[in-house]
């Protein structure tokens, strides 16, 4: 790719601070092809949503043409001792494992199972606030937004907390394998390390699944290892690969949608201000943050079945093609104003969780756990301000988010 690539512009952490300049160069050519082989690139609102819900997209990775950049790692999943999660999968496999997942987790089976959890949520963030003591400054990330949704997730998933630091060491190198631009310069150590880190992970999961299999408790894991519905039953295979799905996105997202939120934010203190007054705005402001400073930026990992037209462009079968999410989230097509962050805006429909078969699992975790964070935060924190702006960003494109959030207040409300 040339220095002035737009591909190559999003993936380069320069622009990670603010990559909507680059979202709106996009826009202008709706399907970007930039060179023979590389990905077809979709920034419109409409034209994502409807690949989204078209069949003839794949999640497989076996469906490409050409792995090209993503041949090592592809490899190294494929022998990394567990199969595909169902995010990776196709009809009619994704659609079976993901309603046997959603049994344990949401309705019909479990229907008050994350509603129900709204108190231990508000006791593990006002647990967090308190911690920060007579403290006149925190790292938002390090201190908060990192160990609450890690905390909720470990104790839904049936994960000890204690052990946090062991899975850390297996969940980032995967989680920078989703990074296009990590993949690009993927070389055998990056496959190694990410393949690695699965077998260990999943190792792990392992154990955990054995002893609930014995002795069940009242947690995800548990629910996946004796669950006996009209699907059948996971394969512990099966059982292993969805954990490390659920563990992965179950926190890594919502960091970010958290520290995302924050950052917005105070960069709008007199949003801030009205939350605090106001905390019934809450769902609507989570719901305008998504569309607004979306958690996952891009899906690159699709590709087609069959040849496809788009917009009169013809994209060929087994190419790789990129949704950017947070490009057409702002598309003025699609949204009036779409630059400015407005929590009373009306028509909300925000690609932030995604669309489709593969809409995000955990949505309703996420938006509760977002929506109690940011009002305790707002309510408790006395004259909120930032250190650094634009705060230093983990380098990952997919999932974006700052690294670290460094924020000083006056003091903390009871």
């Amino acid at each position: 790719m040339t220095r002035d690539s737009i591909v190559r512009r999003i993936t380069d952490f320069a622009n990670r601070a603010d990559p909507y300049p680059v979202y709106r160069e996009l826009r202008a050519t709706p399907v970007l092809h930039e060179e023979e082989g590389g990905p077809y690139v979709i920034s419109s609102y409409w034209d994502i949503e409807a690949l989204l819900h078209d069949p003839r997209i794949s999640s497989e990775a076996a469906n490409l043409a050409d792995p090209g950049e993503d041949a090592a790692l592809l490899q190294s999943e494929e022998t990394g001792g567990l199969p595909p999660s169902f995010l990776r999968l196709d009809p009619p496999e994704h659609d079976r494992l993901r309603r046997i997942a959603n049994s344990a987790f949401g309705p019909p089976h479990q229907p008050r199972r994350i509603d129900g959890m709204r108190g231990e949520l508000r006791e593990i963030v006002t647990a967090l606030i308190d911690g920060f003591g007579d403290a006149r400054g925190i790292d938002l990330v390090d201190d908060f937004a990192y160990p609450f949704p890690v905390t909720v997730i470990c104790r839904l998933l049936g994960v000890p907390r204690e052990d946090e630091p062991r899975f850390r060491a297996w969940v980032d190198p995967l989680v920078a394998s989703l990074d296009p631009g990590k993949r690009q310069e993927a070389d055998e150590e990056f496959a190694r390390t990410a393949r690695e880190a699965r077998m260990q992970l999943g190792m792990y999961l392992a154990g955990l699944a054995e002893e609930r299999a014995k002795e069940p408790r009242d947690d995800l894991l548990s629910d996946l290892v004796n669950s006996h519905g009209p699907d059948g039953a996971m394969t512990m295979m099966e059982v292993l690969s969805t954990s490390v799905l659920l563990l992965i996105a179950g926190h890594e997202t919502t960091v970010n949608l958290i520290t995302n939120g924050m950052l917005t934010l105070l960069r709008h203190p007199d949003v801030l201000e009205r939350l605090r007054r106001e905390p019934e705005l809450a769902p609507r402001l989570v719901e305008e943050l998504l569309r607004y400073e979306p958690p996952v930026q891009l899906v690159p990992q699709r590709t087609c079945i069959t040849d496809i037209e788009v917009r009169g462009v013809t994209i060929p079968k087994g190419s790789r093609i990129w949704l950017v999410l947070a490009a057409g989230n702002r598309d003025p097509e699609r949204f009036k104003d779409p630059e400015r962050f407005d929590p009373d805006r009306e028509d909300i429909q925000h690609l932030g969780f995604g669309s489709g078969i593969h809409i995000c699992f955990g949505a309703p975790l996420a938006r509760l756990e977002t929506q109690i964070a940011l009002t305790e935060l707002a309510r408790r924190l006395e004259n909120p301000r930032l250190v650094q702006d634009p705060p230093p960003y983990r380098e990952n494109a997919v999932l974006r988010g700052p690294r670290h959030l460094e924020i000083t207040f006056d003091g903390v409300r009871p």
